[in-house]
């Protein structure tokens, strides 16, 4: 069903991307790069997706290159790539927290970048209506990053290039960290001898993360946005007896919700 929902977006978005894409090359075949030529190619884009090996590159003459590798090598892959093809008109890379500084090899592709604001777990990862951090180095490579993220079936919105780590550290707060929180609780709910925790726990979870979608910071509930310390304090002395690795977690987390519950009594 989701599949048939989708394909009408999809028609409409390689009628409209045909024309107006250049030929792009995607470097990298990871997770990012599977699922992003995947999409591209739903769009109606031409791409073509290559791994370690550049060699092909300067027989294919992409008009484009997207670089879909770890931050640390960026540098190294943006000058393998000039080298392969001086003429190159753009270059980019999908990393959320590395500026267009990271592809300043030659000088001549004008530089830009397409981070998806997406977990992608692997290679079929749908993209469909996720965000998407862009930015250009000129008018023209801003406009094919906007471009591309649309034909991906993206939102493009821009971020100032000096601010990215900033905006991706956002990113993991809102994602890998959650994973991490959430993985924290489900251990914990496990040595008290819980079966299937993370199965009792998800639809908690969930819920949460949805009326925190609808509502931001009045989604708030439990023992701190309803000022029990002494609930509180009983959850302190029973993780420092079951699980003390994680009171500083608990700490943390529990002095930035009473910052929160303040903010929201203030403003009520």
């Amino acid at each position: 069903m989701r599949e048939l929902e989708r394909e009408p977006s999809r028609r409409a978005r390689r009628s409209a991307g045909d024309a107006a894409l250049p030929r792009l090359a995607i470097v990298g075949a990871g997770r990012v790069g599977t699922a992003l030529a995947r999409a591209l190619r739903f769009g109606g884009a031409d791409v073509a997706l290559h791994g370690r090996d550049l060699s092909p590159l300067s027989a294919a003459r992409p008009a484009a290159v997207l670089l879909c590798v770890p931050d640390a090598a960026i540098p190294e892959a943006a000058a393998a790539v000039a080298e392969a093809l001086p003429g190159l008109a753009f270059i980019g890379h999908t990393s959320g927290a590395s500026g267009l500084d990271a592809l300043a090899c030659d000088g001549r592709a004008a530089a830009f970048s397409l981070h998806p604001l997406q977990t992608i777990p692997d290679g079929e990862a749908d993209l469909t209506g996720a965000p998407s951090a862009i930015a250009g180095a000129t008018p023209a490579a801003e406009a094919l990053a906007r471009r591309l993220a649309e034909a991906a079936g993206m939102r493009p919105f821009t971020v100032p290039d000096e601010r990215r780590p900033a905006y991706h550290a956002a990113a993991v707060m809102a994602s890998n960290f959650l994973v991490a929180l959430e993985e924290s609780a489900s251990e914990l709910l496990a040595s008290l001898g819980v079966g299937d925790a993370r199965e009792l726990l998800a639809s908690l979870v969930l819920r949460s993360a949805a009326n925190w979608a609808e509502r931001g910071e009045r989604a708030l509930t439990g023992p701190i946005a309803r000022g029990d310390e002494a609930t509180v304090e009983r959850h302190r002395a029973a993780l420092a007896a079951e699980a003390p690795a994680l009171l500083p977690l608990y700490d943390a987390l529990a002095e930035r919700t009473r910052a929160l519950a303040g903010r929201i009594g203030a403003g009520a």
